[in-house]
């Protein structure tokens, strides 16, 4: 991943990151041409802290034969993201742009066993569920045990060691107060709930930005 320095992200902010989503697109090459697939997928660590990226993929899925342990796959993991148009900035000669989060995890995947499948399963649908409170989670205990078991050997479970971590979150932190306060100002008045997230991030990540145009404010007022 490309990451200029104002928008790099530590270990521990991209794994959260990540995470939290908890949704992303898994790439790997077969030799000839990269295959991917969008998955949902959460996280687990390793004694020694080691992350893992626990998914499964329905069983014809062609990413499974390259499952080896060895081979270095990816799995992207993208938040919001928006346009910006060069007339919201306060400063002249800007440029349009685009503002987004991306964070990749790289690294091996094996194959579960059936056992490891059936934690994963429920392991994943309890990640989710939870969002949903306060609705009562969704279990598979819900389930019959022979539907349940047919529903299973239509999918294959893996797990990706996660051996590198990189995080870009381009949200303009460059640019000078008065810019940055305009761009996320004009983003949190579009209509798309992406463009209004951005303007959020912006805002949580610098809010003394935000300050300090207001108290500019306040001092022009009569």
């Amino acid at each position: 991943m490309y990451t200029p320095p104002h928008f790099k992200q530590d270990r521990a902010a991209s794994l959260k990151f990540a995470d939290a989503r908890g949704f992303g697109t898994m790439c790997a090459f077969d030799g000839k041409r990269p295959i991917a697939s969008q998955l949902p997928f959460y996280l687990t660590y390793a004694d020694d802290g080691t992350p893992r990226a626990a998914f499964h993929v329905a069983r014809h899925n062609p990413l499974i034969r390259l499952a080896d342990d060895a081979t270095s796959w990816l799995l992207a993991v993208n938040g919001p993201d928006a346009y910006v148009s060069p007339d919201w900035y306060v400063s002249p000669d800007q440029v349009p742009t685009w503002l987004y989060q991306s964070v990749h995890l790289s690294g091996p995947v094996r194959l579960l066993s059936d056992d490891e499948l059936s934690v994963q399963v429920d392991t994943l649908s309890d990640k989710f569920e939870n969002w949903l409170s306060p609705k009562k989670p969704w279990t598979s205990g819900k389930m019959t045990a022979g539907r349940l078991e047919a529903m299973k050997k239509g999918i294959v479970g893996l797990v990706m060691t996660v051996e590198e971590v990189e995080g870009s979150f381009k949200l303009n932190q460059q640019k000078s107060d008065a810019d940055y306060t305009a761009i996320a100002n004009a983003l949190g008045a579009q209509p798309a709930a992406d463009a209004k997230e951005i303007a959020h991030l912006m805002q949580d990540v610098r809010p003394e930005a935000f300050a300090n145009e207001t108290d500019k404010l306040e001092r022009s007022l009569p």
